[in-house]
């Protein structure tokens, strides 16, 4: 049964130079590998989740445009170059003025993410206005936030978002639920988030960790 007509966000950026914080470990042609692998997962998980009324992924990229495409989803250009930040409140934007029920939104870089997990934090959202969050693995990212109705609470996301997000809830009259999923929480950012993501027993039977393994990542090999 539909979720109160939520739809999810899923920004991706344009693939070309991505993660570069990750430089250090991989190869340009390396990063551009992993997020590709990475995007396709998450979107994935996301438009397998019964409860969801459908997908928007917020894109320039023509092969995340493409991804989208073949699984269904709608493509948004709007707020694409505008950081994080700026593609979600695209996309709430579009479900507020379509009159939609709520928005969940994710990135695409947290590989461990089952469609499972999406459907425990949505089960979790509840009736009315509604914010509903599952922090980042180092509780300060925001890795997963639903809002009903979508511009329910003010979004600003960043390195240190989860607080700042749960006290905007509150501020918005909402008291927030919170609910931790391993896989939600691991998203890949930083070198040492590459040995936490393959200790994770979750990443098992994932493309990504696979990808990971057959790079042969000096510093990885051994890890989980």
């Amino acid at each position: 049964m539909k979720h109160r007509d939520i739809w999810a966000v899923v920004p991706i950026k344009e693939l070309d130079g991505a993660k570069q914080r990750l430089a250090p470990l991989l190869t340009p042609q390396q990063r551009r590998a992993l997020i590709e692998v990475m995007m396709a997962e998450v979107l994935e998980a996301v438009v397998t989740v019964p409860g969801l009324a459908g997908t928007i992924v917020v894109t320039l990229d023509p092969q995340a445009t493409a991804l989208a495409g073949r699984l269904g989803a709608r493509v948004l250009t709007d707020g694409a170059r505008d950081g994080h930040t700026g593609s979600v409140n695209a996309g709430l934007q579009l479900l507020a003025r379509e009159g939609r029920g709520g928005m969940l939104t994710l990135p695409a870089d947290i590989p461990a993410v089952t469609s499972q997990e999406i459907s425990l934090v949505l089960g979790a959202h509840l009736p009315g206005r509604a914010f509903t969050i599952s922090p980042a693995h180092d509780h300060m990212g925001s890795n997963t936030v639903i809002c009903s109705p979508a511009d329910a609470v003010p979004l600003r996301f960043g390195d240190n978002s989860y607080y700042p997000h749960l006290e905007a809830a509150q501020r918005a009259g909402i008291e927030p639920t919170v609910m931790h999923q391993p896989g939600i929480a691991m998203d890949i950012d930083h070198p040492a988030d590459l040995a936490a993501f393959l200790a994770l027993p979750s990443s098992k039977g994932t493309r990504t960790r696979a990808l990971l393994e057959e790079m042969k990542v000096p510093g990885l090999l051994g890890r989980g």
